[in-house]
C-alpha cells in the first residue's frame, strides 16, 4: 500500500494531483458552458400583464393599460438578488400573451402602448442597467408563442420573432442566457406557428456567440424535465438530441431529468422552480412562499446533483419583490452561509489507495488541474481526520472541463477500523452534495467506478450541517 499524503487546502475543496494513463473524452463543455456551471444559482422574474390580471397564461387580448407598476424598481430586484447570492436574473421579456416589456418596433402590444410612464417606460432597459450596476448577469426569456400578434400562424411571424430577438441583443446586451420554451398554441387567427428554430438559433449564434441558449434540447443548457427544481439523482451532462425537437417533440421528461450516459452533446440541466405556487405574483399566495428550509432542500436537489438552480421570484403590482419573498431569500442565503462555512477537511489529510502492482512511488507525478493536462485516474482515495469528527455532509466534484465519467461511487464512513455508514450514488458532475444522519468518523473511503478509465475527481469537502436540513 502506498500513501501519498496531501494536506487538504483550507478553501472549499481539495485538488488532487493528476496521474497518467488517461485520455481526453470526446465531449466536453465549452468555455461559456463552464462559466455557466459556475453560476449555480440565479433568479427568474415572471412579470407582465398576468401580474395585474391574476392569470398565469394571458390570452393576448388584455388592454395594454393593464400593465402599470406604480413603483417599479429593478435596482431593488438586483439588490435582493445580490444579497441572496444569486448571480444573475432572467426576465420574461415576452410571455405567451405577446406583451413586450420593451417598446418593440415589431408589435403594438408593448409597454409603449401602456399608460405606465406615459408609454416611455422600458423594463428591459432598466433591468439590464441595474444588473450591470450590481454585477449580475442579464438573461432574457422570450416566448415563441404569441397570442396577440396578427402574423402569428403565418411564415411572416418567424421574421417578427427574429427581429424581436435582434432588438433585444442590440439594445440590451450582453445577454448571458436566452431562455426558450417550446410553447406552441393558437394565435388570434386560431392557427399555430411552424417555428424556424434553426434560423432562430443561427441568428443568436451570429449576433451573440457567447450567449447560453436554453431549451429542452439546448443547445447549451437543457430543461430538467420538471418545474419542481429537482435534478435526477443520476444526472449526466450529456444528451442526445438527434430526432428530437423543442416542445412537443422533445425527449421524454425522465431523459431530460437524467441525461444520456453516452450522449453526443454536452447539454447540462437547469432546474426551474418558483418560490410561490404560481409563476406570476398573486396576492393570495403571499402566505405560500417557500421557506428558507424548503429552498435549501431544493438547492441540495439541484445544485447538489450537478445542475443549476433557476428560482423564480415574481415582482408584485408595484413592480417590487414582496417582503415575504425577500425575507425567505435572505433566510436561504443565511442557511447556505452558516452550513457551508466550515469545511472540516481543513483538519484532515488525504491519500490515495493503490495496490503495489498498480503504482509505485516513482510513478507519482503531481500536477495541478490548472496545468492543462487531461484526466486523473483515481479509483480510490481515503480522507483521514486527525481526531474523531462528526460529519453529515460530503461534497464531491469532478473536473468537468475534462468531461463527466464517474458512473457510480461508494463512500464508507469509518470510525477507526469499523464501518459506521455507507453512501452510494451514481453521477457526480460539477458538484454532488451528499447528506446523511450525523456520524462520528475518523476517516472515510471513496471508491469510484468510471465509464472510460478516466476518473476526473477534482475535490472533496465535508461539513456538519443542521440536522434538520439533511435530505430525507
Amino acid at each position: 500500500m502506498i500513501r501519498n499524503y496531501l494536506r487538504v487546502f483550507f478553501f472549499a475543496f481539495l485538488l488532487f494531483p493528476l496521474l497518467g494513463k488517461t485520455q481526453k473524452p470526446a465531449v466536453v463543455p465549452t468555455r461559456q458552458q463552464l462559466a455557466w456551471h459556475d453560476m449555480e444559482f440565479y433568479l427568474f422574474v415572471h412579470f407582465g400583464p398576468n401580474t395585474f390580471t391574476d392569470k398565469e397564461w394571458g390570452l393576448g387580448d388584455e388592454p395594454e393599460d393593464v400593465f402599470n407598476p406604480t413603483d417599479l424598481a429593478c435596482r431593488q430586484w438586483c439588490r435582493i438578488a445580490k444579497a441572496t447570492g444569486a448571480k444573475g436574473i432572467i426576465i420574461t421579456a415576452k410571455h405567451h400573451d405577446g406583451f413586450c416589456l420593451w417598446p418593440s418596433n415589431y408589435s403594438t402590444h408593448t409597454v409603449r402602448e401602456s399608460k405606465w410612464k406615459n408609454g416611455k417606460g422600458d423594463v428591459l432597459k432598466e433591468l439590464s442597467q441595474a444588473c450591470k450596476e450590481f454585477g449580475l448577469k442579464f438573461g432574457v426569456y422570450i416566448s415563441p408563442w404569441d397570442r396577440n400578434h396578427p402574423k402569428y400562424g403565418t411564415p411572416e411571424y418567424n421574421d417578427v420573432f427574429v427581429n424581436m430577438m435582434k432588438e433585444i441583443f442590440q439594445n440590451y446586451g450582453p445577454i448571458w442566457e436566452l431562455w426558450w420554451d417550446g410553447a406552441n398554441g393558437e394565435g388570434p387567427n386560431g392557427k399555430k406557428q411552424i417555428y424556424d428554430w434553426r434560423r432562430f438559433e443561427n441568428t443568436v449564434r451570429t449576433i451573440s456567440p457567447k450567449t447560453i441558449i436554453f431549451s429542452d434540447i439546448g443547445p447549451d443548457a437543457r430543461w430538467c424535465g420538471n418545474e419542481n427544481g429537482i435534478a435526477g439523482k443520476t444526472n449526466w451532462n450529456y444528451l442526445d438530441t438527434a430526432g428530437f425537437t423543442r416542445g412537443i417533440g422533445a425527449p421524454p421528461n425522465d431523459t431530460l431529468n437524467q441525461g444520456n450516459v453516452n450522449g453526443k452533446n454536452w447539454i447540462p440541466a437547469e432546474c426551474d422552480v418558483s418560490i410561490r405556487p404560481g409563476w406570476f405574483w398573486h396576492e393570495n399566495e403571499n402566505s405560500k412562499v417557500k421557506t428558507p428550509d424548503q429552498l435549501f432542500t431544493l438547492y441540495l436537489k439541484s445544485v447538489g446533483r450537478g445542475a443549476n438552480l433557476l428560482l423564480n421570484v415574481p415582482p408584485n403590482r408595484k413592480g417590487l419583490i414582496s417582503p415575504e419573498d425577500s425575507a425567505s431569500l435572505i433566510g436561504f442565503k443565511k442557511l447556505r452561509d452558516e452550513n457551508f462555512y466550515d469545511n472540516l477537511l481543513k483538519e484532515a489529510r488525504a491519500y490515495y489507495e493503490f495496490s503495489e502492482n498498480d503504482l509505485t512511488s516513482k510513478d507519482i507525478k503531481v500536477r495541478n488541474f490548472g496545468s492543462g493536462a487531461y484526466g486523473a485516474n483515481i479509483p480510490n482515495f481515503i480522507v483521514e481526520f486527525f481526531q474523531p469528527t462528526n460529519i453529515n455532509c460530503i461534497i464531491l466534484r469532478e473536473a468537468i472541463h475534462l468531461g463527466q465519467t464517474v458512473r457510480h461511487f461508494k463512500i464508507e464512513l469509518m470510525r477507526f477500523n469499523n464501518k459506521v455508514g455507507e453512501i452510494e450514488g451514481t453521477t457526480i458532475g460539477r458538484k454532488r452534495i451528499l447528506t446523511f444522519p450525523s456520524q462520528q468518523v475518523t476517516s472515510f473511503h471513496v471508491y469510484l467506478d468510471d465509464k472510460k478509465d478516466n476518473d476526473n475527481v477534482s475535490g472533496v469537502a465535508a461539513y456538519l450541517i443542521d440536522e434538520k436540513l439533511v435530505e430525507k
